[in-house]
């Protein structure tokens, strides 16, 4: 009996301790559904930043985000899926009910997607396994990166990629906003574009003159070459946007602005400069300014 004890033991103790967590990261082991298939393993993070790595993946998978955001009316959700996200599809819950996010049939690799939780609910990710045919216990890890965005306009629509944004350029009040509420604003030039049609996505390459902020270290400071004047460009990044946009390298000076996903940098407003400078000394002159800008 001692062998059939020691099994029990296991179970039990799988079931109690699936997983090894801290307040941001969860990995843990669907073994135990290979003994029911009714579990569905609970998992709680209270970060607005972090990931979940499912190993032998079982029938489903409940992971509830919630951080600090009690101020936040609005929170944007954005989840990016691993490269071995397979056989599996992800869910929110809303009220009880499952709304479906992504699956895995015509996904662009390492696309992003983004929902927003309305008030006090807290979001909730629900992660499906559906059998494979390389067996019960064949080692299988799927999971995916998650950030919390609070007080956000609202993002893409539920089962909508991030990269899924309008192509047609912003209009003056979304301009003026974009300068207050984006995660990048700089100024600079565009050095060239490539495309990745696997991905769907453009990849600009920006030279900027002068970073105004950024959340991230998404734009690199250049080491200036000796007797090089202030005005040549010192920063360099890389901005994504979406390829059916057919973005291409343009003459003279932008203003870029847009959000941050994972460490990259999506493309949002991106005006020629001094028609951002007749907007806004216009919209100073009204006092319709969202915010205060530096002009220099």
């Amino acid at each position: 009996m001692l062998p059939n004890l020691n099994i029990f033991m296991c179970i039990l103790i799988l079931l109690l301790h699936h997983c090894a967590a801290d307040l941001c990261n969860w990995t843990g082991s669907g073994f135990a559904a290979g003994v029911d298939s009714r579990i569905v393993l609970q998992v709680q993070l209270r970060c607005t930043e972090g990931s979940v790595r499912w190993i032998y993946p079982g029938q489903a998978l409940r992971v509830v985000l919630e951080p600090n955001l009690s101020s936040s009316q609005r929170t944007t959700v954005c989840i990016k899926p691993s490269t071995s996200f397979r056989g599996a599809s992800l869910f929110i819950e809303r009220a009880g009910e499952l709304e479906l996010l992504v699956t895995e049939a015509g996904r662009p690799k390492q696309q992003v997607f983004c929902f927003t939780a309305d008030g006090p609910h807290r979001p909730v990710i629900y992660l499906q396994s559906r059998p494979q045919n390389d067996g019960p216990w064949s080692r299988r890890t799927m999971g995916f990166r998650y950030e919390l965005l609070g007080n956000r306009t609202a993002g893409p629509n539920v089962g909508h990629s991030v990269l899924q944004a309008s192509c047609r350029p912003c209009n003056d009040t979304e301009l003026l906003m974009a300068i207050c509420n984006s995660d990048f604003v700089v100024r600079g030039f565009i050095n060239s574009v490539s495309h990745n049609s696997e991905r769907q996505m453009s990849l600009v390459e920006v030279s900027a003159a002068r970073v105004y902020w950024q959340r991230s270290a998404v734009f690199e400071q250049q080491a200036a070459a000796s007797g090089s004047p202030r005005s040549i460009p010192s920063w360099r990044g890389h901005i994504h946007t979406l390829l059916q946009c057919h973005v291409k390298p343009g003459d003279g000076e932008f203003l870029f602005t847009g959000s941050e996903h994972f460490g990259e940098a999506w493309l949002g407003c991106a005006p020629r400069y001094k028609d951002f400078l007749s907007v806004y000394q216009t919209a100073w002159a009204a006092r319709r300014n969202s915010c205060d800008f530096p002009l220099d």
